[in-house]
């Protein structure tokens, strides 16, 4: 890969996965929350809107082309590991696709999806609404974290190549 080929590609990530992490971070921070604070009903109409409308949304280039880049550093900073740059986009790598793509597909969507498949039954919404908040927002935690882990760590590959 050409010099000018991994600067953009750090760049990509450092800036993606710390719009993403922004994106995650409210999320934790407030949006949850409010959408707790407006009743099991609204709440899950309001999630289940998101959700599908974000699958057609700018979201999705950046998730996946993040993602894409991400492990691709990962890649190639495996083979540049004894150098600072390299083992910080080997680390970046294996953070950002673990702890937010690998969690996104293996907590959140499910849960993404069972809400999706619930419609609206009263208690029993209540029951599964409790639960998707808790179990949704706790992996969305880990999905911000990681993603502003793996922005860091590009940029500090940035700043040592």
């Amino acid at each position: 890969m050409t010099q000018t080929l991994l600067d953009i590609l750090l760049w990509f990530c450092a800036l993606g996965c710390g719009l993403l992490g922004g994106l995650y971070f409210a999320f934790s921070a407030f949006i949850m929350r409010a959408f707790e604070r407006i009743g099991p009903a609204r709440g899950v109409a309001a999630m289940n809107s998101i959700n599908t409308e974000i699958l057609r949304s700018t979201f999705m280039p950046f998730f996946l082309g993040t993602t894409l880049g991400a492990a691709v550093l990962a890649v190639v900073g495996a083979t540049q590991a004894t150098e600072p740059a390299g083992l910080c986009m080997l680390v970046g790598g294996i953070v950002y696709v673990a702890g937010m793509f690998i969690v996104t597909m293996v907590r959140n969507v499910p849960l993404n999806n069972l809400l999706a498949a619930s419609g609206t039954s009263g208690d029993a919404d209540t029951a599964l609404w409790t639960r998707y908040l808790s179990s949704w927002t706790r992996w969305n935690h880990v999905r911000t974290l990681t993603s502003i882990a793996a922005s860091a760590l590009f940029i500090a590959a940035i700043a040592n190549r």
